[in-house]
């Protein structure tokens, strides 16, 4: 039943003009700076052949376009997240769905499968784009991939909290500014964090960019991986209590 919800979910995505409007805009906005990465590559390459240990191909242009990349979709999320569950409970579908035979687990999960799933096919542009390089050139695979890890993640949290978000009012554009509100405090609060007290190491801790950036670089570590799960699997599970309260209400 869930994934029946999340490929309900992802064909009514794709019935609306929003959908490819984004999916348009977002492709030709990376392939944008993935060409522009390129060609600072190629205007540093004579400087780098010269360097002993100079940054290759993947740190010049694969960890800088993962890193937009993730910009980017922060401010495009909130608005893919926006009316899933706000919307069925502004066209009052919301309370039909709950009494179909499904559990509010279920409904939760559909939901995140499908708008992931979504934006699963946005990265997959993303990540086919430094692939092209292979055709002149190495890439440092393993770097390509902790950064698609690290990007993967961040987005499945991207989704969670916009999806947690959505369950608390029947506006779609106040569940909108509400997400970008928080996925932008998430992101910009390791910036306390420079302070170097107790409180700020906290604050470093909590922000997305913190976690995010190793990965870019190529370090993985299991605390980052973890936090990216913890943090997505609470939004879900507040959703989840949350849908929980709205039916007992009726």
């Amino acid at each position: 039943m869930v994934f029946t919800l999340a490929m309900h979910e992802l064909r009514s995505m794709f019935l609306s003009p929003l959908a490819w409007v984004v999916l348009a805009v977002i492709t030709a906005l990376n392939a944008y700076f993935f060409l522009l990465y390129v060609d600072l590559y190629l205007q540093l390459q004579p400087r780098l052949a010269a360097a002993a240990n100079g940054p290759g191909i993947t740190d010049i242009v694969v960890a800088p376009l993962f890193s937009t990349a993730a910009t980017v979709l922060l401010l495009v999320t909130p608005l893919l997240t926006m009316r899933l569950i706000s919307e069925e409970r502004r066209n009052q579908t919301l309370s039909l769905l709950m009494s179909a035979p499904i559990s509010m687990s279920e409904i939760i999960l559909g939901k995140f499968l499908g708008v992931f799933s979504f934006v699963l096919i946005m990265l997959a542009f993303v990540a086919l784009m430094p692939l092209s390089l292979l055709a002149g050139g190495s890439l440092d695979i393993g770097l390509w991939a902790s950064g698609l890890l690290g990007l993967i993640l961040l987005l499945a949290s991207f989704c969670s909290i916009g999806l947690y978000i959505s369950t608390l009012t029947n506006q779609p554009t106040v569940a909108a500014i509400g997400t970008f509100g928080v996925l932008l405090l998430l992101w910009i609060i390791n910036l306390a964090g420079l302070t170097g007290s107790g409180g700020g190491e906290v604050l470093s801790y909590l922000s997305l960019l913190s976690h995010y950036q190793p990965l870019l670089r190529g370090v993985f570590s299991s605390t980052d991986v973890f936090y990216y799960l913890l943090l997505t699997g609470s939004c879900l599970a507040l959703s989840i209590r949350r849908l929980d309260a709205d039916r007992l209400q009726h």
